[in-house]
């Protein structure tokens, strides 16, 4: 299994239930093929950019082990999830 970090971006209006069953959703894709090691919480920030005209978003990050298909359904649900603004998946260094 290889090393991966999770950003998502969340609305910055999503009710913290909504999110948090989004997010336990994404949680059990990963742990049903690899293990979580960090999930950290920034909270509500200033977004670089204007992204459909939101200026703040709510980010998560999220450190785990996975195999690739997992990844790949992971990015699957995030991409069709309308809660969520942008994310991105990058492979960690060994």
């Amino acid at each position: 299994m290889k090393k991966y970090e999770a950003m998502l971006i969340f609305l910055p209006e999503l009710e913290e239930e909504k999110r948090n069953s989004l997010l336990d959703r994404l949680k059990g894709i990963i742990e049903a093929d690899g293990t979580i090691s960090n999930v950290d919480d920034w909270g509500s920030r200033k977004l670089a950019y204007e992204i459909n005209d939101y200026t703040d978003g709510y980010y998560v990050v999220i450190n785990f082990e996975s195999t690739p298909e997992a990844v790949k359904e992971f990015d699957r649900i995030a991409k069709i999830s309308d809660s969520i603004l942008r994310h991105m998946i990058v492979r960690e260094e060994e």
